[in-house]
């Protein structure tokens, strides 16, 4: 019989106390009410760990680096456990033959009651002959593994869209999971960044093994608890964006003062992802807090868009045909109507 999360907990020596604790930080990590820690509680009680495959294809596991690292107790102490992880060719001890048989005997002895996770993606041209996985073309792997699992994730920008490995001429054909033949049909989450944030990783696991079904989805096939803002929305330089107050040029007078990195070609207007919330290293900070412009890099073809630096040029503000440089010229009429208007 395979443990259950709370058997595992237990036997790690992790009290009642702390358990329904991490139970109430779960609950608030995916934006729910406190009345769904008990539900969460139960699930955690009662359900046996789901195996998981984790596959990696062409990427630079970076999402790998980025899911360890989580400052949420999920991925503390406990994610590892909270999985039954039985392959992931990156962290596994076994290896070899050895290693690969694992992929077989979960796809048979789990029969859709396994998750599979993707790391980067598959290129088709030359018959998969760009990434060998075992002796086998990886995706001769991925297609395998997929047919009998029960969800699909889509581990960062490189399985969700293809990411770099994709960009123009792309002359390996690097395919995003969803593209992949036969796999169109399949429940697949995308979890979209390079990386994607640790704490959205071990949410979206979190939600999966506690709710035995897939969180709602936009259009896109994004968690909509993650994705459904713009970075951009919720910046903290926004108001000097509203207010026309943008850096010029790098380490100007502006940029040491904070104001907004638009001009320098901030993607966040168009990007939508939790860095601006959630933010990253246990909440620590995020690009655009460290002096950077967001770069859109959970957007679908951000390598083919222009440089990172590349302005956009079609954003309006206060929801007018109005652009950046028009902005202040905007607000300075506006100020000086209004003390005409008091004198």
């Amino acid at each position: 019989m395979i443990e259950t999360f709370y058997d595992v907990m237990r036997r790690q020596g992790i009290t009642r106390r702390s358990f329904l604790k991490f139970c109430s930080l779960t609950a608030a990590s995916l934006g729910l009410s406190p009345a769904f820690a008990p539900k969460i509680a139960h699930a955690m009680e009662t359900k046996p760990r789901i195996p998981v495959l984790w596959l990696h294809g062409l990427e630079c596991t970076c999402c790998s680096e980025s899911f360890i690292r989580s400052g949420h107790p999920l991925a503390k102490d406990v994610i590892l456990s909270m999985l039954s992880l039985d392959y992931d060719d990156t962290i596994m001890a076994a290896a070899g033959h050895n290693a690969e048989a694992i992929v077989t005997e979960i796809v048979e002895k789990y029969k859709g009651n396994y998750i599979l996770a993707v790391e980067g993606n598959p290129p088709l041209a030359e018959d998969g002959m760009y990434c060998i996985i075992g002796g086998k073309p990886f995706v001769e792997q991925l297609k395998y593994a997929a047919e009998s699992c029960k969800a699909i994730i889509s581990w960062g920008s490189c399985a969700s869209w293809g990411c770099v490995q994709a960009a123009k001429p792309n002359p390996t054909r690097a395919t995003p999971v969803h593209k992949v033949p036969g796999l169109a049909d399949k429940p697949i989450i995308k979890v979209p960044g390079c990386p994607p944030i640790a704490e959205v990783m071990t949410a979206v696991v979190a939600y999966l093994l506690t709710f035995d079904k897939l969180p709602t989805l936009d259009k896109q096939g994004r968690p909509q608890m993650f994705y459904s803002q713009r970075i951009h929305d919720k910046c903290y330089r926004r108001p000097h964006f509203d207010a026309g107050q943008f850096v010029e040029q790098w380490d100007d007078e502006a940029a040491r003062m904070g104001h907004c990195l638009y001009k320098m070609g901030c993607k966040g207007p168009t990007t939508y992802n939790a860095c601006s919330t959630v933010k990253w290293n246990e909440g620590t900070s995020f690009p655009i807090q460290a002096g950077h412009g967001c770069i859109g890099c959970s957007e679908d073809g951000f390598w083919d868009k222009g440089s990172f630096y590349e302005r956009l040029t079609d954003i309006n503000q206060f929801g007018i045909e109005a652009n950046a440089d028009a902005v202040g010229g905007t607000a300075a009429a506006v100020v000086g109507a209004g003390i005409a208007a008091h004198a």
